[in-house]
């Protein structure tokens, strides 16, 4: 049994490369600079066909924002950031640019691009645009002339600042209301980070949520232009205002959002009642920028989301939420406060686990986050029992890989031998029990076996694929004092892995391999790694610099954590 989440994404999936054989097949781009004509349309095009035309038609968007969204925004605040139309100078360049950026903000930012010329307009656009140049190749401005003609809006100056400029604009909502409760004046304000210094214009809408019969639900809706530094709302004048007002209803705008502090506290407390998972998501999402920039502290956002997961109940939502939980616990949360919080965030999410409605999605995930952020020896009795068949869950079923999940983490805390391992891997001699047996050998906690895994990640080469996959990932799961002697040989060994492997094998291990813990003395060894490598490694010192990116934003958060 695999998470809806799971099952989603494959539809999506299917969908994307089919949208090739328009995007791409029937018309392709001339050069890579315009690769996001291939995958930024095929990524769009896959969720609106999801929204429109499959059983995930009322949770497609919801998904957009819990996933492309996410990597999106995340991609375009780290120092490799670049133009959705990128400059591409060699392979080496079209290989990395496979990323966030090509795939999921060029989605986003054709999302607003629909939402402001209208789809109506964009549809007509792309027939031109296909009847024209069918069989042939392309540059950007073949498809704006057509959505110039449709739409009849200056798309050119807009493709300007949305394809050819990098970075994400903040929207903040700037509110008041007089004795009554009323809103006397509202406006939107845009900023940039420094260094991409440009405003952009957005079409967005602006919800008005009230708590009704318990649920959060919308009862007038704005929808506007927002452009330049102040945008001001006219039409809010005079209205009651709510107990959330959601910048980005709808989630049409790409942005970070930032709520007044009426709303921040009303979403805190009710946004598992906000009744609408679009809605939901953009909360979720604000939140998360909040703490990423060190502006909530993160032991309030692990509260946060251990009081709202239970909830969600959008699939890849809670998969999402999942994953920043275990983030901000790993990086996020303050050095000396993070394992005792931890133990706390594993003892939550098995309440959650166990209080889920039986044989459901949230119960399988939130068992899985249970599993994987078991810390106590108490807690390693639950997962114990649970494998041995003493404990069970009403509805669930331990199959082949929630019980490979169990002796994974059971081989993480020291209770699984490796002729265990290897019974179990007789029992199930798959493709997938071979995965799994590798990072459960992986995760024994002791020097040989990390060091039998090093030679066969770092050395060797040996692992295929999808097996070193899991290899780094039982690797990396134990207590960091068990691998930090590997600290040091990673800077060692990674420049000529990167030289000898394929792209996609050295692509996991610069990433995957890469020192756990964010600390000062890893940030200054990255620095100055970076500075020691030749010019001709660009490719190798953008996914360093990524992860040098991430130490240094787990430091400032680290940091707020007060």
């Amino acid at each position: 049994k695999v998470a809806e989440a799971l099952r989603e994404r494959r539809a999506i999936t299917v969908l994307h490369e089919l949208a090739h054989m328009w995007f791409g097949d029937l018309v392709t781009m001339k050069w890579w600079n315009d690769l996001w004509l291939n995958e930024s349309f095929a990524e769009f095009m896959s969720t609106l066909a999801a929204a429109e035309n499959t059983r995930y038609a009322k949770e497609a968007w919801a998904t957009f924002s819990a996933s492309e969204k996410t990597w999106a925004y995340r991609q375009d605040q780290l120092s490799s950031t670049h133009p959705i139309v990128a400059e591409i100078r060699d392979l080496a360049d079209v290989q990395v640019n496979f990323d966030g950026i090509t795939y999921a903000k060029g989605a986003s930012v054709l999302r607003q691009m629909v939402a402001w010329v209208g789809q109506e307009n964009f549809m007509a656009a792309l027939k031109v645009y296909f009847d024209k140049h069918s069989w042939g190749n392309t540059v950007l401005d073949d498809l704006l002339v057509e959505l110039e003609r449709t739409s009849g809006r200056d798309v050119r100056a807009w493709s300007a600042k949305w394809l050819e400029t990098a970075g994400v604009n903040t929207l903040a909502v700037e509110v008041e209301n007089d004795e009554a409760g009323n809103i006397s004046s509202l406006g939107i304000r845009q900023s940039y980070a420094e260094g991409f210094e440009t405003l952009r214009p957005h079409r967005a809408v602006i919800g008005f949520y009230n708590l009704v019969d318990g649920k959060l639900t919308r009862t007038d809706r704005i929808e506007l232009d927002i452009d330049g530094e102040l945008t001001v709302v006219e039409e809010a004048v005079g209205k009651k205002r709510p107990d959330l007002l959601l910048l980005n209803d709808e989630d049409l705008a790409y942005a970070k959002i930032r709520l007044d502090e009426r709303s921040i506290e009303t979403a805190i407390k009710h946004l598992g009642d906000i009744d609408s998972s679009v809605a939901r998501g953009v909360v979720w999402g604000s939140l998360w920028d909040t703490v990423r920039d060190a502006q909530m502290p993160a032991r309030k956002y692990v509260d946060l989301v251990l009081n709202n997961i239970g909830k969600e109940t959008n699939s890849t939502a809670l998969r999402t939420q999942i994953n920043n939980l275990s983030a901000t616990l790993h990086s996020f949360v303050a050095p000396e406060a993070r394992e005792e919080t931890r133990h706390r965030a594993a003892d939550r999410l098995w309440e959650l686990a166990k209080a889920a409605e039986p044989d459901s999605d949230a119960q399988l995930q939130l068992l899985q986050a249970f599993i994987n952020q078991t810390r106590t020896e108490e807690q390693y009795d639950n997962v114990q029992r649970l494998f041995e068949g003493e404990l069970t869950l009403e509805g669930l079923d331990i199959d082949a890989d929630l019980r490979w999940n169990l002796v994974c983490r059971l081989a993480t805390g020291g209770r699984f031998s490796a002729e265990q391992i290897a019974e179990e891997l007789e029992n199930d001699n798959t493709a997938n029990g071979q995965q799994y047996a590798v990072q459960a050998y992986a995760s024994l906690p002791t020097a040989e076996a990390k060091a039998e895994y090093w030679n066969k990640i770092m050395v060797t080469g040996e692992l295929s694929n999808m097996i070193q996959r899991y290899a780094i990932s039982g690797f990396k799961s134990c207590k960091p004092e068990l691998i930090a002697q590997y600290d040091e040989p990673y800077f060692e060994q990674i420049e000529g892995i990167w030289r000898s492997r394929s792209h996609e094998i050295s692509m996991q291990i610069i990433g995957g391999m890469y020192p756990s813990v964010p600390t000062a003395e890893l940030l200054e060894r990255t620095e100055a790694y970076l500075a020691s490598l030749p010019e001709d490694a660009a490719a190798l010192y953008r996914q360093i610099a990524e992860a040098r990116d991430g130490v240094a934003r787990a430091l400032k958060v680290q940091a707020a954590d007060i």
